[in-house]
Order: structure tokens, then C-alpha cells, then sequence
């Protein structure tokens, strides 16, 4: 396949995707998605397929369900119907239905405890000790406005070592096009207390508004609004801790309720390119 092929490809790929993220809690049609993008139903199709490995139908279903996962544990004040809606799901039953299949219970035994087994089973070895719990529960958050995000990308598939060579693609670019300034985040689709580490969507991103011309990268826009903001220095491995415990620990003790919208981290030192690890990091809040 050419280069500029294979660039078009996962252009095509990668919006799709951040489509799916951004219209989670509606009925996704295929038909539309591909006229959103100005390709082909079949042409989407085998394009996804391609690029990530898995279907188009089964990557939204995927989404669907650990979104509803996350949205059980911390929004406490929503019943299961109301989190159903969220995700998309007409009716409460075929949630059931899917959620069982999933994750091998209902959304009811979920919420009564299940997850934690759950997550102690998929985590291994990778959970938070008690010495990380103790600095987790002595940070200060913030609640705070934040405004949209332009930001040329990367998409990863894993929390594994491979996102070293992300970010160093990234480097190249920086440095190629001048954008040493540009703010580099990481943007974290998936909750690595639910889903397998070596399936989590991983994005290594350079926020910027300026704009490359015949950039081989392509560029998306994460989502204003209210988020809590949590600040962490430390070693490389406690950035996947503190994701597990803002969502299993912090969020359902304090009340606050979360929305479908991807979570980021604002790299101040980069621990990917070498660095001690320095973030802010953000979790979506709602009323």
C-alpha cells in the first residue's frame, strides 16, 4: 500500500473513531458515519477493519459497554435505564442483555461489588498499593472550565511500550514543523480497571491551534466543559494507578457524576520521552 494511501486510511480510521467517542449516547448508523466522512459503507468497513483489527459494529459495542461500566460505579443517582440511555441502548433490557455477555453479570451485581473482582482479576499486579492509595487520597483537586482542545495525534493501541515510539513520531513532528511550544497531552479512551490493558486506546497528542500545512498527522478536538483536575508528580507506572483510582475510589465517594467524554492529561515532564512523571490530569464532571 502507498504511503499516501495508507495516510488517507488511517485518517478515515481515526475519525471514525473519535466519531463513535464523541456520539456514544446516540443511535450510531453506519450509512451516515460514511457520508459524515465522504466514503462508502463498505469502504468505511474494510477501512476500520484494516486499521484496527476489529469491526466497526464491534468497536462501538465495545465502547458502549465500558462507557456503561465506568457510568455504574460513579453516578451513583442514575439508575440503570438512565445510564442505558447514555450509552445509547434503546431499551434496558438488550443493555442487560449485553452487559452480561460483557462482563459476565448483570449491571445490578456490577454495582454491588462485582467490579472489584472484576478488576483485581484484570489488573494483577498493576492495582495501586497502599502506600499509592495514601498518596492518591492526600491530592488536592480543583474543579475547573477547560476549554476545547485542538491537537495534532497519535492513536495507540495498549498501555505497553509502544507508546514510547508515539511519542517519539510526535518529537519528529514537533521538531520538523517547528511546534516546540505545542502543549503534549495524552487523551485515555478506556478505564484500565475495566478494559485490558493491551486494548486500551491510548492517544499521544500535541495541542496547538497552529496549523501545518500538508500535515501527515490528523488533528481532532477534545471536548470543553467542567472537569476535576488533579495534579500528580511521580514514577512512570502511577499514571495508570491514578486513573484506577479516581474511577473506582474518588469519584463514587465524593458524589460527583462523570459523562461519557474521554479523560486527559496535560504532560508537563513526559515520562515517555525520558522524563519524571509531571500531569494535570482531567475527569469530566456533571451535575
Amino acid at each position: 500500500m502507498k504511503k499516501r494511501t495508507l495516510e488517507y486510511h488511517n485518517r478515515i480510521a481515526n475519525d471514525a473513531l473519535f466519531y463513535i467517542y464523541t456520539h456514544i449516547d446516540t443511535e450510531i448508523r453506519i450509512e451516515e458515519l460514511a457520508e459524515e466522512l465522504g466514503v462508502s459503507r463498505f469502504h468505511l468497513q474494510r477501512i476500520f477493519r484494516e486499521t484496527f483489527g476489529s469491526s466497526l459494529y464491534r468497536r462501538v459495542s465495545t465502547i458502549r459497554l465500558e462507557k456503561a461500566a465506568n457510568l455504574l460505579l460513579v453516578n451513583a443517582g442514575s439508575t440503570v435505564s438512565e445510564i442505558a440511555l447514555q450509552c445509547g441502548y434503546s431499551s434496558q433490557s438488550s443493555f442487560i442483555k449485553a452487559f452480561r455477555q460483557r462482563f459476565g453479570m448483570t449491571p445490578g451485581a456490577w454495582r454491588r461489588e462485582g467490579y472489584r473482582e472484576y478488576s483485581r482479576r484484570l489488573l494483577g499486579g498493576n492495582s495501586f498499593d497502599e502506600t499509592l492509595r495514601q498518596k492518591f487520597e492526600s491530592l488536592e483537586y480543583q474543579i475547573v472550565k477547560c476549554p476545547e482542545i485542538r491537537a495534532y495525534y497519535i492513536r495507540h493501541r495498549g498501555y505497553d511500550s509502544g507508546i514510547v515510539d508515539a511519542w517519539q513520531r510526535l518529537r519528529l513532528f514537533s521538531l520538523s514543523h517547528d511546534l516546540e511550544d505545542a502543549q503534549p497531552l495524552a487523551l485515555y479512551h478506556d478505564n484500565p480497571a475495566i478494559c485490558p490493558l493491551e486494548e486500551c486506546a491510548y492517544v499521544a497528542c500535541l495541542a496547538t491551534d497552529r496549523e501545518v500545512p500538508d500535515s501527515r498527522l490528523p488533528t481532532f478536538r477534545i471536548a470543553g466543559g467542567i472537569y476535576a483536575r488533579f495534579d500528580l508528580q511521580g514514577d512512570p507506572g502511577e499514571e495508570v494507578a491514578l486513573l484506577h483510582w479516581i474511577y473506582h475510589s474518588w469519584l463514587p465517594q465524593r458524589g460527583f457524576e462523570t459523562t461519557p467524554k474521554p479523560s486527559y492529561a496535560l504532560y508537563h515532564r513526559n515520562p515517555f520521552l525520558g522524563e519524571s512523571l509531571d500531569l494535570s490530569y482531567f475527569v469530566s464532571l456533571t451535575l
